[in-house]
């Protein structure tokens, strides 16, 4: 008997092994990356692996098994079916692509699954590949809600974004930035009137995520800061395994997505003429004049200025990164070069940036790391719109007019300063270097407590250089030159507990409690001289005069209190509440602090019975959020009694300048969030829709005193305004099958402004003649003269008196006599973005569109180029279509030189900004792997990349989204502001 066991025994244990196989394979990430410690387990046994330091595995299995599963932290848990393939190559996608994918939100992160927030969540790959010289211009049209735009086409130019529209009328508008648990400094230091965009310092692609905090329950853990919204941006990190170098190389090409037509010598020449007649003037002289006695009458000049202004720009990229690590430590290393050569001629940027960051176990409870960055970027400026020397007012001058001579000199004579004078011999340079850091340390008392220090630095200096040879317009000695150096420093330590603990089974408890100190300084100074021996020294030691100097040094700082607690039940029930007391300098001594809660609650509907394996509403989340944020950016002393230093007699003395107000304090904004996320048919669609209303108080205003008080005007917190929007985001996993994968997102935000109330009983505030702040009207909204076309009888320009009853619509050719209204608003009603990614064979090609509805443009420059031929500029085509002869219809009236016929500020300027744009496209290819391995490469993948390759808009101006940027660029004007850029750029990417 015992030897018939045996034998029963070896024969099953003999078939056991007979009837097994064996399976190999590697697992990588998308951009083929060995994933080192994924599971592979065989779906229905027991058996199972991990891959090893080259991401490969081999695994035995019982014959029979259909499939395996393969999972690893971060990313999509993945089912493979078996064939009789005996090795596999398994791509494993992020978990950006599932609910469980981790959100940052301040001082800790959690699944998006138990997110009670709105946020906002855009990796690197929303943002690779898209060719531009600023991280912030990558997201527009991606995230719901948030509207991105940059000020024009200069590259240099500031960025405009808004959280959910604007919360603040006189304060700030800008959301919070904080790189890596850093603050960021993101104050404007150009000195020449236009907005430089503080943060070009940063690279975008030393940037691994970017979460958008947009609701009060998300934002209110940064208290009085978060009222415009916190953009949370976190660095590339490395990975367990082995070193991994990656190299990205482009280089494209850049022009102006739009030019304005232009009358061409003959056209120029018959409109001048007639307008000269109808005033009496004879114009032949000033022919004479413009063309520097060429032959205007058979066009011997005609000067486009479009040419001379704009050109072919160029960008060049490249940056290398190493990555990897082992169980103690994980590094990566970076650096990346930009170099752009501006649409506009004499404006170049160009930046070379460094990045570190380490981490490193020291024992099994005490973690710290570093990061460390730093950037230098020199930019080649132009002046600003408003500046006869800036080089979009060209398209002012006559197209009789060379733009230089025979002997390559510019011509002096045009009509107004000829800008390649300033442009030959003058230089304006300005230098930013960023410094940005933060060390820290984490230790774990147990499994569920942890104590994290974190001490950031962040480092901004920008200096300026301009110098105006004795050849420069305007020049009254033998050259001037002014230098800058603006020097900003901010220090943020944060101290914060952590508890993380299953309190029992389906009971899930997460608290953060903290403190954070800040102290921000600027140190500023500037010298200007004049009268230089040569053209050719051009620093301010070369100056015989030193004419003025100035210096100032100026500091605030944050003493901040923060907690926030998170309860889960059974994994579909979330509470969540946050406080933040936040102390400031910058405010009165009786209202130092001021205390930001915010509380939230989310249910995940379809794990109830009722809903639970429901096979078309796979997933179903709604959440309700409600808090105070605040928003403290008005400056360092705003409450304080000022003095200032004056001169009496050639004696010294100080004079009051500024009249306190110890109860100054921040606005306050309150915010209210009903969301609903969801998905379909198996998460094959899904998305989110939220409503919000965003009431701030407390507006900070400038508002008036009587004379006889000694002081014009006092900071007060008066006023109301409120935002109300819907935002709604679908995403779809439209075509997963045959190799074949076509994913869609779509976001669709409306957002209405109202101002509530205003000081002094809501009195109108009128900003610069053509701007209104008004009760129940937006803010800044256009406020003008209504234009009523031309009298058909003699071509007077013609206004609406807009009076009261039948007199309603009467008109009048007196602009003076005609009542002005609110004629539109300078910020959009509607925002829209469409991203579609195709994939097939190594191919993949990514395009997104962006669309926004509701705004309408003040050309402040049509006074003079769309004048009717008032003054001698050259004139958009559209003025050849002028009144001549009684009985003619149209909107021109009647050509005079140097009178006002329909050239007074009026909705003749204003006009709908609509547009949808192609923000960005990439077509991408990854060569086969195979072929790559066999010369060591882990990954080759070459793409073509476009950005603003085409525009659908009915605006008749260089571009919908350029604005002045010499005035407040919320008054929605431009004047003579450069059209952005359009960019085709080829790459190519290389991973070792």
């Amino acid at each position: 008997m015992k030897r018939i066991l045996t034998t029963v025994l070896l024969l099953f244990v003999g078939l056991s092994i007979y009837a097994q196989q064996v399976i190999n394979g590697t697992v990588t990430d998308d951009e083929g990356i060995p994933l080192i410690g994924a599971t592979v387990l065989g779906v229905g046994t027991t058996s199972g692996t991990v891959t090893d330091l080259d991401g490969t595995f081999s695994l035995s299995l019982r014959e029979g098994t259909e499939a395996i599963t393969v999972s690893y932290t971060g990313f999509q848990t993945q089912e493979v079916p078996l064939t009789n393939a005996t090795s596999y190559d398994i791509v494993l996608s992020s978990a950006s692509e599932v609910l469980d994918e981790v959100v940052v939100i301040g001082y800790g992160s959690t699944s998006k699954r138990f997110l009670t927030d709105n946020v906002a969540k855009l990796s690197s790959d929303d943002i690779d590949k898209v060719p531009v010289p600023n991280f912030q211009s990558t997201f527009a049209g991606k995230a719901a809600g948030v509207r991105v735009s940059q000020t024009n086409g200069k590259v240099d130019a500031g960025i405009n974004i808004r959280v959910r529209g604007a919360a603040s009328i006189s304060a700030g508008s800008d959301p919070l930035y904080v790189l890596d648990g850093v603050p960021l400094i993101n104050q404007n230091e150009s000195q020449n009137g236009a907005p430089l965009n503080p943060l070009l310092s940063l690279s975008p692609t030393e940037i691994e995520s970017i979460d958008i905090l947009k609701d009060a329950s998300s934002a209110a853990i940064y208290g009085a800061r978060g009222a415009n919204g916190v953009v949370l941006i976190t660095t590339k990190r490395g990975k367990v395994g082995k070193a991994v170098m990656r190299l990205n190389l482009s280089g494209g090409v850049s022009e102006p997505t739009n030019t304005v037509e232009w009358l061409n010598t003959e056209e120029y020449v018959e409109l001048f003429t007639e307008a000269g007649n109808n005033s009496g003037i004879d114009v032949t002289a000033d022919f004479d004049r413009l063309s520097n006695g060429t032959d205007w009458r058979n066009s011997e000049v005609d000067t486009d200025w479009n040419d001379v202004v704009f050109r072919t720009g160029q960008q060049n990229n490249a940056d290398f990164n190493i990555s990897g690590g082992d169980e103690k430590t994980v590094y990566y290393l970076g650096g990346a070069y930009n170099d752009t050569e501006g649409i506009i001629i004499g404006n170049d940027l160009n930046r070379a940036s460094a990045r570190t960051n380490l981490r490193h176990n020291f024992s099994d409870k005490f973690t710290g790391g570093l990061n460390l960055g730093y950037s230098k970027t020199t930019i080649n400026r132009v002046a600003n719109d408003n500046s006869f020397t800036t080089p979009l007012q060209a398209i002012a001058q006559s197209p009789l007019s060379p733009p230089r001579l025979e002997n390559g000199e510019p011509f002096a004579g045009t009509e107004y300063a000829n800008f390649l004078l300033a442009l030959d011999y003058g230089s304006y340079e300005t230098r930013i270097r960023r410094l940005t850091g933060k060390a820290y340390g984490e230790y774990r008392f147990t499994s569920w407590l942890s104590f994290n220090s974190d001490f950031g630095y962040d480092m901004s200096n920008t200096t300026e250089d301009q110098f105006n040879g004795s050849r420069t317009p305007f020049q009254s000695t033998n050259g001037d030159a002014y230098s800058s150096n603006a020097l900003q420093e901010s220090y943020v330590w944060a101290n914060y507990a952590t508890f993380d603990r299953e309190l029992s089974p389906g009971h899930d408890l997460n608290v953060v409690v903290g403190t954070e100190f800040t102290e921000a300084q600027r140190n500023f100074n500037s010298v200007s001289g004049i009268q230089f021996p040569s053209d050719d020294l051009q620093t301010i030691s070369s100056a015989a005069e030193i004419t003025a100097g100035s210096g100032s040094f100026t500091a605030y700082n944050f003493m901040s209190y923060f907690a926030r607690a998170q309860y889960v039940l059974n994994s579909r029930y979330f509470i969540k509440g946050s406080i933040r007391s936040d102390g400031s300098s910058r405010f009165g001594a009786d209202r130092r602090f001021g205390t930001f809660p915010a509380g939230s609650v989310g249910w995940i509907v379809s794990e109830e019975s009722f809903l639970k394996g429901n096979r078309t509403l796979s997933f179903l989340k709604a959440r309700v959020s409600y808090g105070l944020l605040g928003n403290s950016e008005i400056g360092n002393f705003p409450s304080r009694n000022l003095f200032g230093t004056t001169s009496y007699n050639q004696r010294p003395g100080i004079e009051p300048i500024q009249p306190g107000n110890s109860t100054l304090t921040w606005e306050t904004t309150k915010q209210l969030d009903l969301g609903l996320e969801f998905s379909l048919f198996d998460s094959r669609l899904s998305g989110e829709i939220d409503y919000y209303r965003k009431l701030t108080d407390g507006l900070l205003f400038s508002t008036p005193l009587p004379g006889s008080s000694g002081a014009t005007s006092i900071n007060q917190n008066v006023g109301e305004l409120e935002n109300t929007g819907v935002e709604l985001i679908l995403n779809g996993d439209i075509v997963n099958s045959g190799g074949v994968r076509w994913n869609a997102s779509f976001n669709i935000a409306r957002n209405n402004v109202e101002i509530i109330s205003l000081p002094n009983d809501n009195m109108d505030i009128v900003v610069a003649g053509n701007n209104i702040n008004r009760a129940g009207e937006p803010v800044l909204a256009h406020y003008l003269p209504e234009y009523a076309g031309v009298d058909p009888a003699n071509g007077d320009a013609l206004y609406y008196i807009n009076g009261d009853g039948e007199d309603a619509r009467e008109t009048t050719n007196d602009p003076n006599a005609a009542n002005r209204i609110v004629a539109g608003q300078p910020f959009p009603d509607v925002t829209a973005g469409l991203t579609n990614t195709v994939a097939y064979g190594g191919i993949t090609l990514t395009f997104t569109f962006q669309g926004e509805w509701g705004t309408s443009l003040y050309n402040a420059g049509g006074r003079f180029q769309s004048a009717n031929a008032r003054f001698f500029d050259n004139q958009t085509v559209d003025q050849l279509d002028r009144w001549q002869n009684p009985g003619d219809i149209t909107d021109v009236p009647q050509a005079r030189l140097f009178t006002s016929n329909g050239t007074a500020a009026s909705t003749r300027y204003l006009e709908k900004a609509d547009f949808i744009r192609l923000r960005n496209i990439t077509l991408s290819y990854d060569l086969p792997r195979d072929w790559m391995e066999r010369i060591g490469l882990t990954n080759t993948q070459l793409y073509l990349s476009g950005l603003n390759l085409l525009t659908f808009t009915d605006y008749s101006g260089y571009d919908p989204e350029s604005r002045y940027d010499a005035v407040d660029l919320g008054r929605g004007q431009v004047f003579y502001s450069a059209p952005a850029a359009r960019t085709v750029s080829f790459g190519l990417n290389l991973t070792f």
